[in-house]
């Protein structure tokens, strides 16, 4: 955070300003929600959550360095404040606020699959030529998108990532950050509790454009079929199917998990060698994104190139890690059908050596009432492909077990909880096993992939 003032604060979010004046002309270095990670000249915002209440630790923060509070409570008169309606709304207020006021381009991504990586590729492409900030970790959504915005300070190009599993999320979202370029990946099967089906889905999703002016450029997976029909802005279309799409690749090769090469077609101009060095087809619909950024931005060809051949694996999503036993492809940070049936593809076009290729699949979570129905999908997809191990862990897991093809071609194990699973690890994996780790968050198969790494 840069160039913003206490007496901002109190007009960015229509606040009520308890302490001294002289305050007010001050300016602030940075706002966080969690006391403990409180500094010299910070704003605390006071939360009440599930689980605790912010306010309780609105004191010890004035200790540790932070020069006002921002509650929805009354405080003790040693502790500046801003009194506020909702804390929540007055931090999404200050960071609507801090966007406008800040001359940065604003590149926000969403859909059911591919976000984060998706995010990393733009990024690593807008880095070559632009200062570049994108966010963090999981800070996507009502109260990370406003915090990832208070951390910029002289960066050109934001990168955001906006999660929603609800109506109303993206506008509030939208809202906040007035994204200038607009991406959506895809229309897939996620959070269908709340949003029914996938023109649910689709409705939740472009009401990223809810705040869009003339100027907003739009960029959307032409390959997608909830996504090849909208005509907001007239949309950048990229594909690989698509051969129309005004970004998409031809000649691909897939080097299984050294990455995949292609060549890309911008117009009637073609971008030959496109190497990125993770696996997966999806990560060529990621590059077709960074490539349209790219061009929208005016970067250079070779920079283009250059951004995406140094793009990083982030933990947790398709990142391979060698070890003295295994091969692992860590894709256990979330998993919805398609994202799953993605990472068994990658899997299958693996190279195993001597080795096997094993599937180590848990629950997905939110799919609503045909839960049961997705995941048997999931088994009829490995039926199709070259998966030696399939362990299927949880309740809802099952099924994909079931629908596995009970031959000797394919091994399936069923376990009811992780533990479960790695007291017996070493009974089911191999020396030299190429292992996929992938299931919804909840399941915790962040502690197979941290087992197994050892």
């Amino acid at each position: 955070m840069k160039d913003l003032s206490i007496k901002e604060l109190v007009t960015a979010c229509n606040g009520t300003f308890c302490g001294s004046e002289s305050l007010l002309e001050e300016k602030i270095d940075g706002v966080v929600i969690d006391s403990r990670i409180v500094k010299s000249n910070y704003v605390f915002v006071a939360i009440k959550g599930e689980n605790t209440d912010g306010h309780i630790y609105a004191e010890s923060a004035v200790k540790a360095g932070a020069k006002v509070v921002i509650s929805e409570q009354d405080l003790s008169a040693d502790v500046p404040y801003i009194k506020v309606e909702s804390s929540p709304r007055a931090l999404q207020d200050i960071a609507k606020y801090y966007r406008m006021k800040k001359n940065f381009k604003v590149i926000g991504i969403t859909g059911s699959v591919g976000k984060t990586s998706t995010k990393e590729l733009v990024a690593s492409v807008c880095a070559t030529k632009f200062k570049t900030y994108k966010t963090i970790g999981n800070f996507n959504n009502e109260l990370g998108l406003p915090l990832t915005l208070l951390q910029v300070e002289d960066e050109q190009v934001v990168v955001l990532e906006m999660g929603i599993s609800d109506f109303g999320e993206m506008h509030l979202l939208a809202d906040i950050a007035r994204p200038d370029i607009c991406i959506i990946t895809n229309i897939g099967y996620c959070h269908l509790e709340t949003l029914g089906d996938r023109a649910g889905v689709l409705k939740a999703k472009t009401e990223i454009f809810d705040f869009a002016n003339a100027d907003t450029k739009v960029i959307l997976n032409k390959d997608d079929d909830m996504l090849s029909g909208v005509t907001f802005n007239a949309p950048v279309f990229y594909g690989i199917e698509n051969k129309d799409s005004y970004v998409h690749a031809d000649n691909i090769v897939d080097n299984g998990i050294s990455g995949i090469m292609f060549d890309a077609y911008v117009g009637d101009k073609m971008l030959k060698k496109v190497c990125v060095p993770l696996p997966g087809m999806h990560m060529v619909y990621n590059a077709l994104a960074g490539i349209a950024v790219g061009c929208i931005l005016g970067i250079e060809e070779k920079d283009i190139l250059a951004g995406i051949m140094n793009l990083k694996a982030v933990g947790g999503r398709n990142n391979i890690i060698k070890t003295d036993k295994y091969v692992l492809i860590d894709d256990c940070y979330n998993a919805n059908p398609v994202s799953m049936k993605a990472a068994i593809d990658v899997l299958s076009k693996a190279d195993k050596g001597d080795g096997r290729r094993v599937a180590v699949l848990g629950d997905m979570f939110e799919l609503g009432s045909e839960e049961a129905a997705y995941h048997k999908s999931i088994g009829e997809h490995i039926n199709r492909k070259k998966i030696d191990v399939v362990v299927c862990i949880g309740s809802l897991s099952k099924n994909i077990a079931s629908a596995i093809d009970s031959s000797d071609k394919i091994r399936v194990y069923e376990y009811k909880d992780v533990d479960s699973f790695l007291e017996e690890k070493d009974k089911v994996l191999m020396k030299g096993d190429i292992i996929l780790i992938k299931a919804s968050h909840g399941m915790n198969f962040k502690k197979i992939v941290e087992e197994l790494s050892l």
